[in-house]
């Protein structure tokens, strides 16, 4: 039987984690190119990253679980700032990137990583780390 492709990742914790969640569930899917991307993070690109397939029959319930869980990661990321919930974990973009990869390409060595960091796009304030404690609203 065919599986469907479900979702793509470039890194295999999200994958794995993803995959292991929907096993959970009964959903029968796999992770394909997993160790390509693995072994070749370089290589993401060419081969479409990790994908994670399912079995037809369990597309539409894996496909709603993914959306729960999309829901439920967005709910549990405040910015600091404003206090909304429009915040993702994205590499910065910026001059420091694209000289860590033409010094890199230049020394034929893998490039130095990037500046990661949770980007709010509702105030756009960035930041590196999670607030320890929770935002909490008070009822006035």
């Amino acid at each position: 039987m065919d599986y469907l492709l479900l979702r793509t990742f470039d890194n295999y914790i999200s994958a794995s984690i993803t995959l292991a969640r929907l096993d959970e569930e009964g959903i029968t899917c796999y992770l394909k190119d997993e160790y390509t991307v693995t072994i070749d993070p370089f290589l993401s690109n060419a081969v479409g990253g990790i994908k994670l397939m399912v079995l037809p029959d369990d597309f539409e319930e894996a496909k709603m679980l993914l959306t729960g869980y999309d829901k439920d990661y967005r709910e549990a990321i405040t910015c600091p700032q404003c206090e909304s919930h429009n915040v993702e974990y994205i590499n910065k973009p910026g001059v420091k990137n694209w000289v860590s990869v033409l010094v890199s390409w230049f020394l034929f060595k893998y490039p130095l990583a990037s500046e990661q960091v949770y980007h709010c796009y509702d105030c756009a304030f960035e930041f590196i780390d999670l607030p320890e404690d929770p935002v909490v609203k008070e009822n006035v």
